[in-house]
């Protein structure tokens, strides 16, 4: 969808008019076309030498925001509305395998979904690299029977997060501090502040695949975060379960954490078109002023206008290579002649102008004087400020603290006024 800017890579684009009209033609079984091309053209890269040495498939939902009445979207827990799809990518390349559209109230823990998803997802892998070993990983949401039933059905690994209950709760803090090996990070040293256990013979696990195993990572929260009350000695739970082989459950550990990188492959596709997904239709609804299909849309609502709002948004993320050309695109594209640069300056800022005094002007320079801290009693700074003569004082003849002493009227400040009172 979002190619313009790159047509060395994609080559001549066309209109989004176009390229919409040409997405809500495509039924069941040209779609089932589609995902046969990409099939095959990913067998043929992975031939040329592009193929991982592991398989790990991400699976994840995120949500999606609708600005009108689209087809499928619903409210969603988050107070929005939108879609709630469910997403597949393999991490060793963060490529998008599968992704089923749902509506914004799907449940996150849907079984049915992720065995849909993962179906999908493995016929985008060629026929040889299926029968080597893969792992799947998901959040909570992939903790249901029948998705792990499912993955041992096709002898597929899993690992999936598990939800804290009270009898997890009790089972983690009846663990004896010997049973705690320390977590490693990716370079495959010791983590600070993170240990691993594994919840042995405490929880009956007789309900889930056979060889499931329970593992729990203790890690000190970061700095600002807020306690909860199951927070023992103020340290953080989480669990996970996973039918991987292995003593060495720190790797395994590590392994399961590494699903978080899904996020940027997610943020990746709503930067390059999945922000604004496109449904079969709007919802058919009366309306006295006409169709919602007849109806403009705003231009507020616009998703053309977002991408130089998004380019300011996570500076501090690593950029996915599309959406960095494309930002790289819209820089170039508003690159202007320096002149006309400072002449936008001169809007924004203030010219700053100082306002000299006349150096005739006594009054200036008195009030100059004042603000400086200046003791303006002596007769020799009066002198030297050339002020009028019955102004003046002469110390030999009447001391300063003379009662008797007469002063002169207060002379207008303006100088041309001062000058005719002296006169």
């Amino acid at each position: 969808m979002r190619t313009r800017g790159q047509e060395r890579l994609f080559g001549t684009r066309s209109s989004e008019t176009t390229t919409h009209r040409v997405l809500k033609s495509i039924d069941d079984a040209l779609l089932g076309w589609v995902r046969a091309a990409r099939a095959g053209a990913r067998a043929r890269v992975w031939d040329a030498g592009a193929r991982p040495q592991t398989i790990t498939l991400n699976i994840d939902a995120t949500l999606l925001t609708a600005h009108s009445e689209k087809e499928m979207a619903a409210g969603n827990d988050k107070h929005g509305y939108g879609f709630h799809p469910l997403n597949c990518y393999l991490d060793e390349t963060g490529e998008a395998l599968a992704a089923i559209l749902r509506p914004g109230n799907a449940g996150s823990n849907t079984a049915a979904d992720h065995c849909t998803v993962l179906g999908l997802a493995l016929a985008q892998l060629p026929a040889e690299d299926r029968l080597r070993e893969i792992l799947v990983r998901t959040d909570i949401g992939g903790q249901t029977h029948a998705f792990t039933a499912d993955c041992r059905d096709a002898g597929i690994r899993f690992s999936v997060g598990y939800e804290l209950s009270e009898t997890v709760r009790s089972a983690i803090l009846q663990v004896p501090e010997a049973a705690w090996v320390q977590a490693i990070d990716a370079g495959g040293k010791d983590r600070d502040g993170a240990w691993v256990a594994e919840l042995i013979d405490r929880i009956d696990l007789s309900a889930w695949p056979e060889g499931s195993r329970r593992i729990c990572r203790s890690e000190r929260p970061h700095p600002g975060a807020q306690f909860q009350i199951f927070d023992e000695h103020g340290y953080r739970y989480t669990c996970f379960l996973t039918d991987q082989d292995g003593k060495n459950i720190a790797q395994l550990e590590l392994a399961h954490r590494g699903r978080t990188r899904v996020e940027d492959s997610i943020r990746a596709g709503k930067d390059t078109g999945m922000r604004n997904p496109s449904a079969p239709r709007l919802r058919a609804q009366p309306n006295l002023a006409g169709a919602l299909t007849d109806r403009p849309r705003p231009a507020l609502l616009d998703q053309a206008d977002l991408p130089d709002r998004r380019a300011l948004d996570r500076r501090t993320q690593t950029p996915s290579p599309a959406a960095a050309a494309y930002r790289r695109q819209a820089r170039a594209s508003r690159a202007t002649h320096p002149s006309q640069a400072r002449s936008r300056l001169a809007l924004v800022q203030r010219a700053r102008r100082r306002v000299r005094a006349a150096p005739d002007d006594p009054g200036a320079l008195l009030s100059t004087q004042r603000n400086r801290g200046h003791d303006l009693t002596t007769d020799s700074q009066r002198a030297h400020l050339r002020l009028p003569k019955n102004d003046r004082h002469d110390a030999s003849t009447t001391p300063l603290h003379d009662p008797a002493r007469q002063h002169p009227p207060q002379q207008p400040s303006h100088p041309a006024t001062r000058t005719i009172a002296t006169q």
